[in-house]
């Protein structure tokens, strides 16, 4: 028998061959190592359970959510979802407001405004090249802007999703042919907004024809068709100027006319579901004579009215606490005579734009508290302090009828899979 493996029990404990101590706990190793193969292989959604990754994803900017789309197919599904655009665009803590506007038809800027940290980034319009059409901003909406491109069409485009969709203006150009449309002073309106009852998107246009005979019609973003209204327009209307854009706000389209010689039942009103006109009137202001340049604003969703007065060499800006009480009016004052109010900061400051002491454009940010006037630096700004521009609320918002094309693209898909 060989037994020259086998050790002898007469050799002392130094002559016996020493045992390593890696063979013992190589099994423990394989397992650590296998586990944490394992753990590698699981995903993010293995370890947490989506309803919890979708409450993270809600407190997202969502400036980054647009590129977390691209983690997975499940959170590109996600966050491509409307209900959770939806829920992110009412319920999400970091909101980001920003000012855009348009430098040329092929380059426009949004402006984040929101902080002491301002920041900005180019957009490209959706337009394949240089139109050879005037344009104009009208305004924007949960997400959408609204851009007029004569004379024929409007676009509404969303910058951050690059959805756009071309309305045309061709069935009311006949009726308008003998009047610019663009002409200032015209008694025209223009209004951009949301019908909450019908999850709607709404365009109202007012306008006057060649027997000076008032228009207003409506464009329903959902069923893609133009609605004459049957409803009287107020008069006396008033005179507004060729950037006659609406502000949106508590379910209605606000309008301040261009030449106001009274501040009782200044502002003109258009409810968006019930699709009726009313006024509420402006803040109580004696002296008419010494202010101009009025213009409406939304100020920490409050509706405000501002205007300079050449007396003070300021600016004042009227903020309506309440909705509709006229008694909440209250007033600040801006110490520069041309300053354009656009939002309001964290703190509550107001942040706007304005003509620095060199007579340069810039964006501001007014302490109130403290009567203080910052300057933010390095931002690209419209050369004049009147070009046409709005604030824009970012989101990744489809509109109703993208979601129905959607639908109806997935149904067709579906049916020629035989499923």
């Amino acid at each position: 028998m060989n037994c020259g493996n086998l050790s002898n029990p007469s050799m002392n404990k130094k002559q016996q061959p020493k045992h390593t101590g890696n063979k013992p706990n190589k099994p423990k190793e394989q397992s650590a190592m296998e586990k944490k193969k394992n753990d590698k292989s699981k995903s993010i959604h293995d370890i947490l359970p989506l309803d919890l990754i979708q409450r993270i994803l809600l407190r997202v900017p969502i400036r980054h959510l647009a590129r977390l789309r691209c983690v997975s197919k499940l959170w590109c599904s996600l966050i491509s979802d409307p209900d959770f655009a939806e829920l992110h665009f009412h319920h999400s803590p970091t909101a980001t407001n920003a000012c855009f506007f348009m430098e040329n038809p092929t380059m426009a800027y949004l402006v984040y405004l929101d902080d002491n940290d301002a920041s900005q980034k180019k957009v490209c319009p959706p337009f394949k090249k240089k139109p050879p059409y005037d344009f104009a901003v009208l305004g924007s909406c949960r997400g959408f802007i609204l851009l007029d491109q004569h004379p024929h069409f409007l676009v509404v485009w969303n910058p951050l999703t690059g959805f756009s969709k071309r309305i045309s203006y061709s069935h009311i150009v006949p009726c308008r042919k003998y009047l610019d449309f663009r002409l200032s002073y015209s008694a025209r309106l223009h209004g951009f907004g949301y019908d909450a009852s019908q999850d709607d998107y709404l365009v109202v246009v007012a306008w006057r024809d060649w027997e000076i005979q008032y228009h207003l019609e409506c464009l329903s973003l959902r069923t893609n068709s133009w609605i004459n209204l049957d409803v009287a327009l107020p008069k006396p209307l008033g005179v507004f100027d060729s950037f006659s854009c609406g502000l949106f706000l508590k379910g209605a389209i606000h309008w301040l006319p261009f030449t106001l010689t009274a501040y009782r039942d200044a502002i003109l009103i258009f409810d968006m579901k019930e699709r009726t006109f009313s006024r509420i009137s402006g803040p109580e202001q004696p002296v008419m004579s010494a202010c101009s340049y009025r213009r409406l604003a939304l100020l920490g969703g409050c509706l405000a009215l501002y205007y300079r007065n050449y007396d003070s060499c300021n600016t004042h800006i009227w903020v309506m606490k309440e909705y509709k009480v006229h008694s909440s009016w209250t007033l600040y004052q801006i110490p520069y005579k041309v300053f354009r109010p656009l939002c309001l900061s964290s703190n509550g400051d107001i942040i706007g734009r304005g003509y620095t002491s060199d007579d340069k454009v810039g964006y501001f940010i007014y302490n109130v508290r403290e009567d203080l006037l910052k300057h933010f630096k390095n931002l690209c700004c419209p050369l004049s302090i009147h070009q046409a521009d709005t604030m824009y609320t970012e989101s990744l918002l489809p509109l109703p009828s993208d979601i129905k094309d959607k639908d109806n693209n997935k149904n067709e898909e579906e049916e020629e899979n035989g499923m």
